[in-house]
């Protein structure tokens, strides 16, 4: 009897889909909300706005660093490794993968942090579902990526157990 792998799981192809059908019902909607005008808003709005947004813009400044230097350091360990004996390559390139998914996933989280930070001072509905169809989309391709580097560190340590058995 074959083992279950998240490829052949039912509710690994569950998730993703219900997700996606999520997405896809988010965006449909669309409320319209009804603009009072001379309505009494807090006198501080104004000030947390101000405040959140240079939080988020701080949380997007993050995520860029954090993708940036991933990639340049992907890119130099590319080369630099490149010249290694041929035995060694495709470990090689499988651990840089796995270095910038990780790293990946951890710029999609600030960019979800600063997404969240934008819409917590006064939302209104349509800033809420755009938030939420926002949020599901950072965290379907965050499952997949993290999908990827659970099947991708699996491998290298049936591999790294297979050579150590030699």
């Amino acid at each position: 009897m074959e083992p279950e792998t998240p490829r052949n799981n039912p509710l690994s192809l569950l998730l993703p889909t219900a997700l996606i059908l999520g997405l896809a019902l988010l965006l449909s909607l669309d409320v319209a909300q009804p603009v009072v005008e001379g309505a009494l808003a807090n006198p501080l709005e104004p000030w947390l706005k101000l405040i959140v947004g240079y939080f988020a813009a701080a949380a997007e400044i993050a995520a860029a660093l954090v993708i940036g230097i991933a990639v340049l350091r992907g890119i130099f360990e590319y080369f630099r490794r490149g010249f290694l004996p041929q035995g060694e390559g495709f470990d090689s390139i499988e651990t840089i993968r796995l270095q910038l998914g990780r790293m990946l996933t951890l710029g999609l989280e600030f960019t979800v942090a600063s997404d969240i930070l934008r819409t917590a001072v006064a939302p209104t509905r349509q800033d809420i579902l755009t938030l939420a169809a926002i949020v599901l989309l950072r965290t379907l391709l965050n499952y997949f990526l993290e999908q990827e580097i659970r099947q991708a560190e699996g491998r290298t340590s049936v591999k790294e157990r297979s050579t150590s058995k030699e």
